[in-house]
C-alpha cells in the first residue's frame, strides 16, 4: 500500500504534490507552485468571478 500525496491545481488542473502549493487567497483550495511563481493567487473560479465582477463594474 503506498500512499499518494497529490492534489489537482484549481488553477491549471495538473495534479502536483500537496506539500508543494498554496491555498487560493479567496477560498483556500490548493494552487500549485508552477501557478503561485507565474503569479496566480486566485484558482480558476475565484478568478472568473473576480473577472465578472471587475466587467460587471466597467459596464
Amino acid at each position: 500500500m503506498s500512499e499518494r500525496d497529490a492534489m489537482i491545481c484549481r488553477a491549471c488542473g495538473k495534479q502536483e504534490r500537496a506539500s508543494e502549493g498554496y491555498p487560493c487567497e479567496s477560498c483556500g483550495t490548493f494552487i500549485c507552485q508552477i501557478c503561485v511563481l507565474k503569479g496566480v493567487t486566485l484558482c480558476a473560479s475565484c478568478q472568473a468571478a473576480e473577472d465578472a465582477k471587475d466587467a460587471d463594474e466597467d459596464a
